[in-house]
């Protein structure tokens, strides 16, 4: 059984910074691509970033020069790195796992979510 658990969301300033991550437990060999979505009110989930194996990454055109993603693969931990945070970042994050190698396969798998507040 994977477990994806995500932490760092919370209550910030416009311009201010806020970490997110989220681990991967269980019996796991290897993770394909890792990534962050989001979620405002009365919107669609959408892509933020994406990050392969082979640390490709990919971004949301609203986040580029502001967010960074990166992974830790012995850790099963995804990052996300926000800065400059503006009120339109407000939403529900979640994380993404793609491609989860276990012992009886491979799949995805999408954590609970954590709220991202940006209001002054």
């Amino acid at each position: 059984q994977v477990q994806l658990v995500e932490s760092g969301g919370g209550l910030v300033q416009p311009g201010g910074s806020l970490r997110l991550s989220c681990a991967a437990s269980g019996s796991i060999f290897s993770i394909d691509v890792m990534g962050w979505y989001r979620q405002a009110p009365g919107k669609q989930r959408e892509l933020v970033a994406t990050v392969t194996s082979g640390d490709s990454t990919n971004y949301a055109d609203s986040v580029k020069g502001r967010f960074t993603i990166s992974r830790d693969n012995a850790k099963n931990t995804v990052y996300l790195q926000m800065n400059s945070l503006k009120p339109e970042d407000t939403a529900v994050y979640y994380c993404k796992m793609q491609g989860v190698r276990i012992t009886l396969g491979r799949n995805n798998y999408w954590g609970r979510g954590t709220q991202v507040t940006v209001s002054s």
